[in-house]
């Protein structure tokens, strides 16, 4: 049994001390609350391409660093992260060691009830028309930590949950539109914003990433030209469709290859490559190894 961390009574420290308890060892553990996740690491990280949910996420102790095309997003205490599209990012633990571990957390928030609380919300600050990169690093509102300790808490009560945790989530989304990450949210849920448009097309790309899409297409569900619907996709998500493409057809056969231990010419057809060598080639710059030795890396890891 780890003896416990003793640190003073801030709410800074009051979240570390809760997340400690639940992360006891190195890895990522679920919670009876659904899309609550807490992080432990012992050590820095390589980095790691992997895929941001619509969410918020915490470094309670220690230091991580965010990738986004060429956008890097450096966060610790005191700080919150939000991302309010599917992104592929490249992650990783840039501060942690075994007496002073990196500790996170990360919150799976709702699209259909932001919209509905946004729409129930008055704003002082109109929105810029243009579309603006569905991520943000803010200081973190003492109000949003206050009811992220409250859900936290809410662990140790677990017959409260299906009846508070919405209530505290839908709190945590109403001091989220109201505060720094407020714009990006609300990009996301405006009726016809370019943002929207965007969000749509990504949606709906996580489901036919498989197919054989082409740009025209994926315009004109944006109802958008291809140039300009190349330039807000770029901006909302940071790198162009194709890449976006790219990384979800690559980040869905690595785990297919993790999880259902087939080869990588399987994995490649199955996530729509017609090349077998192009999707080698591609997989090698994503993951910084060829496929099978990439598996057997991250099998030794885990």
């Amino acid at each position: 049994m780890e003896t416990e961390l003793h640190l003073p009574s801030t709410n800074s420290h009051i979240l570390a001390q809760l997340v400690y308890r639940i992360a006891q060892t190195d890895g990522e553990f679920t919670t009876q609350i659904p899309g609550l996740k807490m992080y432990r690491r012992s050590n820095t990280t390589d980095p790691m391409p992997c895929i941001y949910g619509l969410g918020l996420g915490l470094t309670v102790q220690g230091g991580k660093r965010v990738t986004l095309g060429d956008e890097i997003f450096d966060y610790g205490p005191g700080q919150s992260l939000v991302t309010s599209v599917d992104l592929p990012v490249v992650s990783y633990v840039t501060h942690a060691n075994s007496t002073h571990p990196f500790l996170g957390m990360g919150l799976a928030l709702d699209a259909r009830a932001i919209a509905q609380i946004a729409s129930d919300m008055t704003f002082s600050d109109p929105l810029r028309a243009s579309a603006s990169l569905a991520i943000s690093v803010v200081t973190l509102d003492e109000g949003i930590l206050d009811a992220v300790i409250r859900l936290v808490r809410l662990l140790e009560e677990p017959h409260l949950i299906p009846l508070i945790a919405p209530l505290i989530q839908q709190e945590l989304i109403v001091r989220l539109l109201n505060g720094g990450h407020g714009p990006a949210l609300r990009h996301l849920v405006v009726a016809g914003s370019a943002s929207q448009q965007i969000a749509r097309v990504i949606s709906w790309l996580k489901q036919h990433y498989t197919e054989n899409i082409s740009i025209d297409d994926l315009a004109t569900k944006a109802h958008m030209s291809a140039s300009t619907f190349r330039q807000h996709f770029r901006t909302v998500a940071g790198m162009s469709p194709l890449q976006y493409l790219k990384h979800l057809r690559l980040q869905d056969a690595r785990q297919l290859m993790l999880n259902e231990d087939i080869d990588a010419s399987s994995a490649a057809i199955r996530v729509g490559y017609e090349s077998p060598s192009q999707f080698s080639r591609e997989y090698t710059r994503l993951f910084g190894a060829p496929p099978l030795r990439d598996i057997k890396r991250v099998r030794l890891i885990s």
